[in-house]
């Protein structure tokens, strides 16, 4: 199932900087960025929950916020890029 994480950390609190860092690489285990604070992730249900866990470890969950949408896997018909920033398939292999 593809799933979109945002998240949105209070870097100017006590260690904001470093949490939004932790974020982000836990995000990047999972899935691809297509935008600052915005990744593309397809995961399995248990793949889903660890990425939730990882995620509650890292923030404050007083000042942070983190939402996870769930778009399931027809996700193709649900995302419509309108843009410059290219297009990735999250599907396809991430040769740099």
């Amino acid at each position: 199932m593809l799933v979109l994480v945002t998240y949105d950390v209070a870097i100017t609190t006590n260690g904001g900087a470093a949490r939004l860092r932790r974020v982000a690489k836990i995000c990047e285990q999972y899935g691809v960025r297509v935008q600052n604070s915005v990744f593309e992730c397809i995961v399995d249900a248990t793949q889903k929950k660890r990425l939730e866990m990882d995620l509650m470890k890292v923030i404050d969950q007083q000042s942070d916020s983190i939402r996870i949408y769930q778009l399931g896997n027809q996700y193709r018909n649900k995302v419509n890029h309108i843009g410059a920033k290219e297009t990735l398939n999250v599907e396809d292999p991430l040769i740099f």
